[in-house]
């Protein structure tokens, strides 16, 4: 018996020295008489609590008053009050009859303050912070948030921020926490630097990646923040660019920032390795499958023979078969691409093979990081829901749409194994970021109904309460206009994804010798039917307003065609009509286009109702194609078309014509070509019929760094507007027949923060008479 108790002795003495020497380890004191037998107390004593209740802390433990227990029943007991965070220290003893715990509580957070901060505001750092108010007080945590604090400095470009940190006693076991912050200097990026590339030049992959080097226009841009992470996201979109242009076996090799301390800029260097350029070999379809007919398969195929080689190609095929298989019948199909390379020829050859993949079900889908975004908003863009067939290639395409939602920073989807074997868990972790906008803008245009300098202000929320639901309300005016709207828009009505919406409008203008107001709304429906397909239905009403200038009386001289005076007198005017427009759309960078076409046709019926009755088709498209890799020489091939035509008693009315504008052909004013009234007001009226088209191309600005989004443009346009349902008497009839005008140009796109801007530069070289030439063009806007 001597042995055993100098055993335990030697025993406790270890386990109390680990314990002195182990920051937050667990003292565990006991008396017992023997290894082998089971204790037991007629009570449980529980001391230093402060705000924690005793018989909470008692129901922590399993130990019973009367019944026996062990060692291990105390060392269960220690972990399960160290698991609650509550509890900085637990000591469990027994001491005759009692057992005794005795507990030290976390200190309680009473404020956490930020001093010294100017660039990132309370808000921003206290959602990067793990200690909160009325939550409980660690040392660890708050080193924990010390880095985060830099961790968040760091992604704004200063990585010398200090962060120091005081602990006020408040008493009561309470505390405040303050961070005392020096912002430091700002980094910027002196270069990006590529080595190894070839067959792209460093300013086309410059404009790949999201790193920027440091211009004028960083400190609004805020685009040359040096980050790894941001770094890493590079090197994936570098990988997608070339494998998406038949660069098979691109590499990149490293990707490395080096800091010049003494400057406070960094220099990035990005060494590539881009290997040969592959074109799609043989193309089949596999299936192991016996029911599956892969011969029937094979229109679902995206990838040819003789195309070169694209990565987004073959993975939008997997997704296509996947989907094809599965509503045959055949959930769990998997769609595995196998490649073969021919390095003589630089083919790559693929097979798409489909096996029954392994039986695999969503036992339940767990979303985490959504402090503000609903669980559903995040839960729709899935395919499968609970009890549904595993399938991985539609877990990443909801991955892709959650991305392209906007409303998260960082979006990643993993697997943990369910409660059977056969039972997978989603995870999904997100990270969310402002969805909201206020802006206040101005801008000047010299073309369109709304000419000269204007302004604008709009409030705009991606992600209403949470919903996903878009709303915007604008107010803006020019010289002579004045625009007023409110939009809403719920992505996915009656729970399906149909983006329904209505907007609100107000519209004023005005003209030389009147003024106009239109007041209407829409109703409208959108539909994707396929990536890349889209069609949107919506009902339009409103009622438009004429009125003649104060100073325009017609018998007084004013030269205003007695065609728009006839429309004034008739007005208001109401419209009612019905549109349905279809729109393909392929491009590859909406903001900077090189590959892809964009298509539209629309078609409006007004007659449901209202004074308007007429059928209006029209169509527009844009064909974008790489001429030089290395130049980062675009080519753009556009065309359009429209003609309205009235029916029932009353001829088309003269606002319902088509007006011609820089969209239609550059080199002349707006409303300046078609069919116009007889002297002496030659007032151009519009026409019932247009065709246009425009051979562009587009190049950098040589120089100027590409971060600064500026690229050139040659074009050449051509462009005709005829024909009238307007009385005979009052319009020239030598104006109403065809009559093509062209005009060549040079332009100046840049990117801005403020939206897209262009400047052109357009001469005539085929007009008439009667038309009205402006040369110069300015405005903010895109030509999609």
């Amino acid at each position: 018996m001597k042995a055993a108790s100098k055993f335990l002795s030697a025993a406790s003495a270890v386990a109390l020295s680990a314990a002195l020497v182990v920051p937050g380890a667990l003292t565990v004191q006991f008396v017992a008489t023997s290894a082998a037998e089971a204790a037991i107390v007629s009570r449980v004593e529980v001391s230093g609590n402060q705000r924690v209740d005793a018989d909470t802390i008692r129901n922590y433990v399993t130990i019973k008053p009367g019944k026996p227990f062990s060692s291990s029943d105390i060392d269960d007991a220690v972990k399960a009050l160290f698991g609650t965070g509550l509890f900085s220290d637990v000591q469990i003893n027994q001491v005759g009859s009692s057992l005794v715990i005795k507990v030290s509580e976390y200190q309680v957070v009473n404020q956490v303050l930020f001093q010294g901060n100017k660039k990132l505001k309370d808000n921003a750092l206290a959602t990067a912070v793990q200690l909160k108010p009325r939550g409980t007080f660690s040392q660890q945590a708050l080193d924990a948030d010390v880095e985060a604090v830099k961790a968040a400095y760091r992604r704004i470009g200063r990585d010398d921020a200090a962060v120091t940190t005081q602990i006020m006693d408040l008493g009561d076991n309470r505390v405040n926490v303050v961070f005392n912050i020096n912002e430091g200097g700002r980094t910027q990026i002196a270069a990006i630097n590529f080595v190894g590339n070839s067959a792209y030049s460093s300013r086309r992959l410059s404009d790949v990646i999201s790193t920027k080097r440091s211009t004028i226009l960083s400190f609004v841009l805020r685009d040359d923040v040096y980050d790894e992470d941001k770094l890493r996201a590079d090197e994936e979109l570098l990988r997608r660019f070339y494998y998406n242009h038949g660069y098979a076996d691109f590499q990149v090799i490293s990707a490395v920032g080096e800091l010049d301390e003494t400057t406070n800029k960094y220099t990035v260097t990005i060494t590539v390795q881009e290997g040969d350029r592959y074109t799609f070999g043989d193309v089949s379809v596999e299936s192991t499958i016996p029911e599956v007919d892969a011969a029937s398969l094979q229109s679902a195929v995206e990838t040819h023979k003789g195309d070169v080689y694209n990565a987004e190609n073959v993975e939008d095929t997997i997704i296509a078969l996947t989907e094809r298989v599965a509503g045959s019948g055949y959930p769990f199909a998997q769609v595995t691409p196998r490649g073969d390379r021919n390095f003589e020829n630089h083919t790559i050859s693929v097979v798409y093979t489909i096996d029954q993949g392994t039986k695999a079900y969503v036992e339940r889908i767990e979303i985490r990081g959504n402090d503000r975004t609903r669980d559903y908003v995040i839960r729709r863009e899935f395919d499968v829901s609970e009890g549904d067939a595993f399938n991985q290639v539609l877990i990443q395409r909801a991955k892709k749409r959650l991305e392209a939602l906007d409303y998260f920073e960082k979006v990643e989807v993993s697997t943990v194994p369910g409660s059977e074997p056969d039972q997978v868990v989603l995870v999904v972790d997100v990270v969310e970021k402002s969805t909201g906008e206020f802006s206040i803008g101005a801008g000047y245009s010299t073309g369109g109904d709304t000419s000269g300098p204007s302004v604008e202000g709009s409030i705009t929320e991606r992600n209403f309460l949470g919903r996903g639901q878009f709303i915007k309300l604008s107010a803006g005016g020019g010289k002579n206009s004045r625009d007023y709207s409110f939009s809403f828009t719920e992505p996915y009505f009656l729970g399906r994804r149909i983006a329904a919406g209505f907007d609100i409008f107000n519209r004023t203008r005005e003209y030389d010798d009147y003024k106009s107001e239109t007041l209407g709304a829409t109703v409208r429906f959108g539909l994707p039917i396929t990536d890349n397909i889209s069609t949107q239905l919506a009902y339009n009403i409103s009622q438009e307003k004429y009125k003649l200038d104060d100073d325009c009386d017609p018998l007084a001289g004013c030269d205003i065609s007695q065609a728009v005076l006839n429309g004034i007198e008739e007005s208001p005017w109401l419209k009612s009509s019905v549109s349905l427009a279809m729109v393909y759309n392929t491009i590859d960078d909406m903001k900077n286009p090189h590959e892809g076409i964009f298509a539209n046709v629309t078609t409006e019926f007004a007659g449901l109702g209202g004074d308007a009755k007429f059928v209006k088709v029209t169509a527009r498209g844009s064909v974008y194609q790489t001429l030089s890799e290395q130049l980062d020489l675009v080519g753009v091939i556009s065309g359009g078309a429209g003609h309205i035509q009235g029916f029932g008693n009353d001829d088309l009315r003269i606002f319902d014509h088509f007006q011609s504008s820089d969209r239609m052909i550059r080199g002349f004013a707006y409303g300046g070509i078609g069919p116009a009234a007889p002297a002496p007001s030659d007032d151009h009226l519009g026409g019932t019929t247009y065709f246009n088209a425009s051979a562009e191309a587009q190049f950098p600005m040589p120089v100027i760094p590409e971060s600064f989004g500026l690229r050139g443009a040659v074009f050449a346009d051509a462009a005709t507007l005829y024909g009238s349902q307007i009385e005979t008497a009052l319009v020239d009839q030598s104006t109403v027949d065809m009559q093509w005008r062209a005009s060549v140009g040079v332009g100046l796109m840049w990117a801005s923060p403020f939206g897209p801007i262009r400047i052109d530069y357009a001469i005539p070289v085929l007009k008439e008479d009667t038309d009205e030439v402006q040369e110069f063009n300015f405005g903010i806007s895109t030509r999609f």
